[in-house]
């Protein structure tokens, strides 16, 4: 069966996804996407806070696959033996004039019961105390010893939303489950 690029575009168009990436995620890759959704949002004329909230979630989403995806593309890399990349997807759009971000992959389990409670705690706090919750957190070392970063990522990504985070996660088999974030900003 033939793609009907013109289908499959007014499909996309209707559906309001402006920038859809599933696959490795590295971080030179991240500065890829990363350049070529500023120009898009340059592109469509976003006013500069918007694109400052769009650009600052994006990111804290792509780090967190980055540093938490349970599932690995292997490569092999100039002999180098085989080496391994995290999958996830990323989906940009628009919707009722405000850009939403969705990502997906794949966690442990046990990163995914430590998410739950995070994103549970930080969905029952006002914009204020979530700038208060992030002052805290700053101030304080980080309780995670799982945790490869400081903790704030889905604290900034709450701040920057126009509503709660949206999640969902799915059994995978394995001690793994889907992750599913989604975001309206």
């Amino acid at each position: 069966m033939k793609l009907d690029i013109r289908a499959y575009n007014t499909m996309l168009g209707q559906s309001n996804v402006n920038v859809i990436y599933s696959g490795p995620i590295w971080s030179g890759g991240i500065d890829g996407i990363a350049e070529m959704l500023q120009r898009k949002l340059d592109f469509d004329a976003v006013p500069l806070r918007a694109s400052q909230s769009v650009f600052s979630v994006f990111v804290e989403q792509m780090n967190n696959m980055l540093m938490y995806s349970a599932e690995k593309e292997l490569f092999v890399k100039d002999g180098d033996g085989e080496n391994g990349a995290p999958r996830g997807i990323f989906v940009l759009g628009v919707s009722d004039k405000h850009y939403f971000v969705h990502t997906g992959n794949v966690v442990t389990d046990s990163s995914a019961a430590i998410l739950k409670t995070k994103i549970d705690h930080i969905n029952t706090l006002d914009k204020q105390s979530l700038r208060q919750y992030y002052k805290d957190r700053v101030r304080q070392d980080n309780p995670n010893p799982q945790s490869r970063g400081a903790g704030l990522g889905l604290i900034e990504i709450a701040r920057r939303a126009a509503g709660k985070i949206e999640y969902e996660f799915t059994p995978h088999g394995d001690g793994l489950q889907y992750f599913t974030m989604y975001v309206v900003i």
